[in-house]
This record gives C-alpha cells, structure tokens and sequence, in this order.
C-alpha cells in the first residue's frame, strides 16, 4: 500500500544524534477503513479507496450511504485514493482497517500533500515579494507598495497573462517531497516527520510513499 489519509496535529522540535534541533510535525495518520478496490477488469486502472473519519449518516446522501454499505462501513468524512495492486501486496478485503504501521516504518521518506493556508487577497509585496517602487522622497506618495507597471501602451493593448499581479494568495494542493519519518508511534497512529507540511492545524492531508 502506498499511502493513507491523515491530519496535522501540530509542529514540535526533535534532536538528532549530534544534539541539534530540528522542526518536525506531528501527523495524525489514520486509521483508515477500506471502502473500495479499484481493478483493471472493472475500472481500468489499479487502487484502493480509503475512508477518514465517522460521518453522521443524516449527512451524507444516499448515493454514498450505498457505496459505504457495500464495505459494511459506517460513512467517513474523507475518502481518498492510492496506489494498489492486489497481486503484488496482498491479500484486503473491503472493511478492512488500516493502521499507520501497516503503511510506513521509521526512516521512511514521504510526500505530503495538503491544501495551503488561505492569506486572502494581497497585494504583490506579500503575494510575490516586490520590493515596492521608489523611496517615499521626491514628490512619491503611497507608493512603496505598489506594483508598477504591468505593460505597454499601444502594443499590445492589453495586459498579458501571466503577469505578477495582486490577487488571491494561498488556499492551493501543494505536496511537500522527501520528508523523512523520525518516529511512529503506533498505538496512537501519530507520525512525526522532519520539516513542514502544507495546511493549517485539523486540515487533512495525503501522505504518500516516496
């Protein structure tokens, strides 16, 4: 199995062997349910659907309700799917639980995928790192801020794309590769990976093998 869903709980610090510090998150991966088993035959390609979380039954829709029961599984909040082949890892079975010990061992290195913090709508100081225009001296006023000139006059007559523009920043899938696990701790399927990972705390993430 190549992955499981997850949650971010937090940062935290850890020491290598020479003493020095390291920021490190803490990822709640699991357990996970599997729902689905995605085959050639039927669906042309090879995967496994896992499920995140109980959701109450008066919120999901019947359609779902259906899909759930198949796997003789309560309705999950988050479904996701992952490479799989059923001939070359084993023997599952849909409601089967998968636990992170089952995914992953120390010194692993995986890719995280997650949904970025939202900034709103900024400016391109903050969105792209301008340095602003000109000093405030010499008659310039508000100006430090701003983002200049963004094309000719007559030629083109228009502005091209692409252009580094203010708008809205983050809220994005961005995955983060080769983070390496430091520590698992399996009875509370918490993960411990070295580096950041994309998303505020409580947001769900992907975590993949490299």
């Amino acid at each position: 199995m190549k992955g499981i869903i997850g949650r971010k709980v937090g940062m935290t610090t850890s020491y290598n062997e020479r003493g020095h510090s390291m920021a490190c998150t803490v990822l709640q991966a699991g357990p996970c349910t599997v729902v689905a088993l995605k085959t050639k035959e039927k669906d042309g390609y090879e995967a496994i659907q896992l499920g995140y979380e109980e959701k109450k039954v008066k919120n999901t829709t019947k359609p779902l309700q259906k899909h759930f029961q198949k796997a003789n599984t309560t309705p999950k909040k988050k479904l996701a799917e992952f490479e799989f082949s059923q001939d070359h890892e084993g023997d599952v079975k849909m409601g089967d639980l998968v636990e992170v010990s089952n995914v992953f061992k120390e010194g692993d290195e995986i890719e995280v995928t997650g949904k970025s913090k939202g900034q709103g709508f900024a400016g391109v100081v903050k969105r792209h790192k301008f340095s602003g225009v000109g000093e405030s001296t010499h008659g310039q006023k508000d100006r430090q801020r701003a983002p200049g000139s963004i094309g000719a006059c007559s030629t083109p007559s228009r502005v091209l794309k692409g252009m580094k523009m203010a708008g809205r920043m983050g809220g994005e899938r961005k995955t983060v590769k080769n983070l390496k696990i430091i520590k698992i701790i399996p009875e509370e399927n918490l993960l411990i990976v070295k580096g950041p990972v994309p998303g505020p705390k409580k947001s769900y993430l992907l975590l993949n093998k490299k």
